[in-house]
């Protein structure tokens, strides 16, 4: 019997497969690494595309033209949220109403403040890659909100959907997202309990 557990022992040993477990070990925890970066990352711009402004009581808009190229390229999410009036100033980016109450609007940057007659705040704006400031001055009861931040590319996504397809593509996507963290973590645990100390050697 001795005799027979060492032979074993030998061929256990020379097998081929058992020197290319560390290779294979190394590979499934770069594939872990790197399926918890894309879960990290889709997560983010998740939360930066729609968790994050509802919780801040922002809005996300699209830009849509190169008016504000470099800075805010076409595809850009911005996100903008109210602050008051009179703390908007001179090189702040606004996203307002082209007309008071229509829904279509501009994302500029303002160049200069003024009141009216009635002592009303009124805001110079022009696009940082045009030559001419906008022909009419922006009212306080036309802005959307102020910058807060903004995301490259991710506009492209939310301008070619609708919005029940955003609301719908937001729901399956944490669900997926949260399934498949799952899944990375059951897996993850399951691995680490067929690993007990002094199984290998048994």
């Amino acid at each position: 019997m001795g005799s027979h557990a060492a032979v074993l022992g030998r061929a256990r040993s020379a097998d081929p497969a058992d020197e290319s477990r560390p290779g294979v070990a190394a590979l499934g925890w770069a594939g872990r690494v790197l399926a918890w970066v894309v879960i990290l990352g889709a997560v983010a711009i998740l939360a930066a595309a729609v968790v994050v402004p509802r919780a801040a009581g922002a809005t996300p808009y699209t830009v849509t033209t190169g008016s504000m190229e470099p800075a805010l390229p076409p595809g850009t999410l911005v996100v903008v949220r109210p602050v008051p009036h009179d703390q908007i100033g001179v090189g702040d980016v606004i996203t307002y109403q082209l007309e008071s109450g229509e829904p279509a609007v501009a994302t500029h940057r303002v160049v200069a403040v003024g009141t009216d007659m009635t002592g009303a705040y009124r805001y110079t704006t022009r696009g940082d890659a045009n030559d001419a400031d906008d022909r009419t001055p922006v009212r306080s009861e036309q802005i959307r909100g102020r910058l807060w931040y903004a995301v490259p590319y991710l506009g492209h996504v939310s301008t070619v959907l609708t919005g029940e397809q955003r609301v719908v593509g937001r729901t399956v996507g944490a669900g997926l997202l949260l399934a498949y963290a799952g899944y990375m973590f059951v897996g993850a645990v399951r691995d680490r309990r067929r690993r007990k100390p002094g199984e290998e050697g048994s």
